[in-house]
């Protein structure tokens, strides 16, 4: 093979309301935002450490399983913040080999997986 995939860049999601998106993605799980190039559809980029998750502004549901998950250090710490907020946040079960995991949907019905190995 003459490539190789070697991760991913990043992930985009839709949301219906940016402003709320940026205090959810930003203030709530501390994610810095980086330029973006002028598209025709709104949004903003935010840098998770090597990848990036690019927000864009529409009005289609978020399917119920697709996911983005986070690697997080001090995830009880990220559950409490969460929850402190407002946002409800599931406890998954340790799982060898994934890591403590919890779970919870940004306003916008998105899912989000916070996993700590």
């Amino acid at each position: 093979m003459t490539f190789h995939v070697g991760g991913i860049h990043h992930v985009t999601i839709v949301v219906n309301d940016l402003d709320a998106a940026r205090r959810f993605y930003g203030d709530g799980l501390g994610l810095d935002e980086i330029d973006r190039p002028d598209f025709e559809a709104q949004g903003f980029w935010l840098q998770l450490g090597a990848q990036q998750l690019h927000v864009s502004q529409g009005d289609e549901a978020a399917p119920s399983r697709n996911h983005i998950a986070l690697s997080v250090e001090g995830l009880d710490n990220a559950v409490a913040h969460l929850e402190a907020q407002g946002n409800p946040v599931r406890r998954g079960r340790d799982i060898v080999g994934a890591g403590r995991q919890a779970f919870l949907r940004d306003p916008w019905g998105n899912l989000i997986e916070l996993n700590e190995q």
